[in-house]
């Protein structure tokens, strides 16, 4: 049986540590809606790959630095 991967989001860290960037702020220079935000980081939703360049750029970070795989 193939292992089972979710996705770990440190986005909201990043947004705080950003110079504590709200949740509207970052949905508004991605071009996403605040429930977006509030989605990816609560675990909810996972972005497209478009997306997650898109917020990566927005934090100057990488999509690495955001999202990761986390075994269960």
């Amino acid at each position: 049986m193939k292992p089972r991967h979710d996705i770990v989001s440190h986005l909201k860290a990043r947004r705080l540590a950003a110079g504590g960037m709200t949740q509207q702020e970052l949905a508004d220079r991605a071009g996403v809606t605040r429930q977006t935000i509030l989605s990816i980081e609560k675990g909810k939703y996972s972005p497209s790959v478009g997306l997650a360049l898109r917020l990566a750029q927005v934090l100057g970070a990488t999509v690495e630095e955001l999202f990761a795989l986390e075994d269960e």
